[in-house]
């Protein structure tokens, strides 16, 4: 079974992020695996483990994307694909989707497992947008993938700690639920196999995609801060049930 897996670079969650125009400055932050994605690794490393086969990585960004191209080879990864582009944090899902789909068009896979939507921006788009350009059928939110007869068996996340369990056929692009599984480290065997393993650069120019944005991003900003008191009125059952109002949709505390 030959997987291929999307994986993003993103900021640091500790980096002291500053704004540069409509992007962040950085130069002066750290950089590491999108989330959501490496649990999507982690499922296709499982999958290989007991199905047999090749999990290629494939990624898009400038030349640091390739430190966190060789941790998911030191993981177990098999081989890579790193699509350069200086200018990739510019790209809107569908964009994405479009230099993704060029680059999986010229591999044959099985299934394409993305993460459910990056720490950075969060749209939570590219993978669906992947499905539809590739053709192929596509769910989202997956917390678990049983493969029977040539066909996946999935469970996915709802609203309300409720589950829906779908049959998929193969080929497929999947976007996978964090929490999923139990994410592995990269042991020093793997960090020095993975020395040794492929990492194919294609520039994006050479797959013939043509981006024309279909959203950009206005401004960034620090959201300003305020402070508001209100005075609930009432009953004390009436302020009990306005108090819980406000704690459930306007805090969103419980």
């Amino acid at each position: 079974m030959n997987i291929i897996v999307c994986i993003k670079q993103v900021p640091a969650k500790d980096a002291p992020l500053s704004i540069a125009g409509n992007w962040i400055r950085e130069s002066d932050i750290g950089f590491e695996m999108n989330e959501p994605d490496s649990y999507a690794l982690e499922e296709a490393l499982r999958l290989k483990e007991k199905h047999g086969g090749e999990v290629i990585v494939l990624s898009l960004g400038p030349e640091r994307v390739k430190q966190t191209i060789k941790e998911a080879l030191a993981k177990g990864a098999d081989r890579a694909i790193h699509v350069a582009d200086d200018q990739f944090a510019q790209l809107d899902p569908l964009g994405a989707a479009k230099v993704l789909a060029a680059a999986i068009g010229k591999e044959k896979c099985d299934l394409v497992l993305t993460g459910l939507q990056s720490d950075d921006h969060g749209f939570g788009q590219t993978g669906v947008l992947l499905a539809g350009l590739l053709n192929l059928p596509h769910a989202t939110i997956i917390m678990q993938i049983e493969l029977r007869d040539g066909k996946m068996k999935l469970k996915r996340e709802l609203e309300a700690g409720w589950f829906q369990y779908i049959e998929c056929p193969l080929p497929a692009v999947l976007s996978i639920q964090s929490g999923i599984n139990k994410v592995r480290y990269a042991t020093l065997k793997g960090i020095m196999a993975a020395k040794k393993k492929e990492i194919a650069t294609i520039n994006r120019e050479s797959l013939g995609v043509t981006l024309e944005p279909t959203q950009r991003i206005e401004r960034i900003y620090v959201p300003s801060k305020t402070k508001k008191t209100e005075f609930l009125t009432g009953t004390p059952k009436e302020m009990a049930a306005k108090l819980v109002e406000k704690l459930k949709f306007d805090a969103r505390v419980i």
